[in-house]
């Protein structure tokens, strides 16, 4: 069960909501009582989760809009503050994963990392603040990863634009801290996504790797979306009004575990 948390009144953004751990930040938002807008380059998925969160009596509308494009960022978060004349929250959770080494990345693939997973945030950020600082304040959490803190072979690439998360997360917090914008990273180990289990459906043995991942938790199991989805709330909330430029781990005990 989760911890319930009062968000009546206010409007938060998910990016990368149509599925994950997106949606299941967007479900928990809307459960507590904001505005959910959820933003996606999916829009299937994006307007079939809206859809049901309004079946259900919660305020929720989806916008198609591209992390990695500056002008639909820019619309993204007008269009979020022009619902109800407030921009509260915003969960800049949209990514990609690509692996490779070094070596063994192409351009594309790194340009493509950058833009997506670390300019997404820096996007995300730059147009969600100014309405923040219009009403005196608000609430972002950046999605980051355990691969930022540890090495792990052949996420070079990916592993690099989750470290900058950090950084820009911390950088930025800074900035606004006496505006009343509180900027936080959440860290998640392996979660059960969607892009995770494809990553798992791609592989030579699915079973072999999912054990594999289990194990590298102390707690035995990989993550559920709804668990990194409390923590974004949390952080989102006025309970952790007194914490900002932190990142938070979740990830079972991996990043502390013996080798």
């Amino acid at each position: 069960m989760s911890i319930s948390y009062d968000f009546t009144g206010k409007t938060a953004v998910v990016t990368g909501a149509a599925m994950g751990i997106g949606a299941a930040a967007a479900r928990r938002f809307a459960e507590a009582g904001a505005c959910v807008v959820l933003a996606d380059v999916q829009e299937e998925g994006g307007r079939q989760l809206a859809d049901e969160l309004t079946e259900r009596g919660f305020r929720a509308c989806f916008v198609r809009a591209d992390v990695g494009d500056d002008a639909s960022m820019s619309a993204l978060m007008s269009a979020a503050y022009e619902i109800d004349g407030r921009l509260d929250c915003l969960y800049n959770n949209a990514g990609v994963a690509i692996g490779g080494e070094v070596t063994e990345m192409s351009e594309d693939s790194w340009q493509r990392l950058l833009n997506i997973n670390l300019g997404g945030v820096f996007r995300g950020c730059k147009y969600a603040i100014p309405h923040m600082l219009r009403q005196g304040g608000g609430a972002i959490v950046n999605c980051s990863s355990t691969q930022a803190l540890r090495g792990f072979m052949g996420w070079a690439g990916y592993a690099a634009t989750k470290g900058g998360i950090l950084s820009l997360t911390r950088q930025a917090a800074m900035a606004y801290a006496r505006q009343g914008v509180r900027i936080n990273a959440v860290a998640p180990g392996t979660i059960m996504t969607p892009m995770n289990e494809g990553i798992l459906a791609a592989s030579e043995n699915p079973q072999a790797m999912l054990r594999q991942w289990g194990d590298i938790h102390p707690v035995g199991r990989c993550g559920r979306p709804e668990e990194v989805a409390d923590l974004v709330l949390y952080l989102s909330s006025d309970a952790a009004a007194f914490i900002t430029g932190q990142t938070f781990v979740i990830d079972g005990g991996q990043s502390v575990r013996a080798e």
